[in-house]
């Protein structure tokens, strides 16, 4: 069976949990390509490419991992954005944050979100997550 390998755009302003998430991956081999954006703005240009040039994520087969506390642009922000773009909007995202709040919880699934998961607070139980996660996306079919 050949790999489905699934670009992943990871948008999150802390880098202490940029570096466990990398960690996380690198503990266990999971080798999607991983590009980072520290806000939404950011990540709108990765996507969408910006002042003539191409995006520097591949445009098929990718999936979004989105902190919503960020400055500049916030998660909910970015989703609306992301949302409201027809190239954009069926991109799978699913919410990696310390939000416990009901309200963004709702916001988040109104804007169709797969999945949205608190962020631990152990680095192993981080890697639990990105193994789970990893899984997930795996048998996920992803437009190409």
């Amino acid at each position: 069976m050949k790999e489905k390998v699934i670009n992943i755009l990871l948008v999150e302003d802390d880098e202490v949990d940029v570096m466990n998430i990398k960690r996380a991956f690198k503990k266990n081999n999971i080798t999607n390509p991983l590009y980072v954006a520290g806000n939404g703005l950011e990540a709108l240009a990765m996507l969408r490419g910006q002042e003539g040039k191409p995006p520097i994520m591949p445009t098929h087969r990718r999936l979004i991992l989105l902190d919503l506390n960020m400055p500049k642009m916030n998660g909910i922000e970015f989703l609306q954005e992301l949302r409201a773009d027809p190239e954009l909007k069926a991109t799978p995202v699913i919410v990696l944050t310390t939000s416990d709040e009901d309200k963004d919880k709702l916001e988040a699934y109104n804007l169709n979100v797969g999945g949205y998961i608190l962020k631990p607070v152990t680095f192993m139980n981080f890697a639990q997550i990105m193994v789970a996660l990893n899984n997930y996306w795996t048998l996920s079919e992803l437009p190409h």
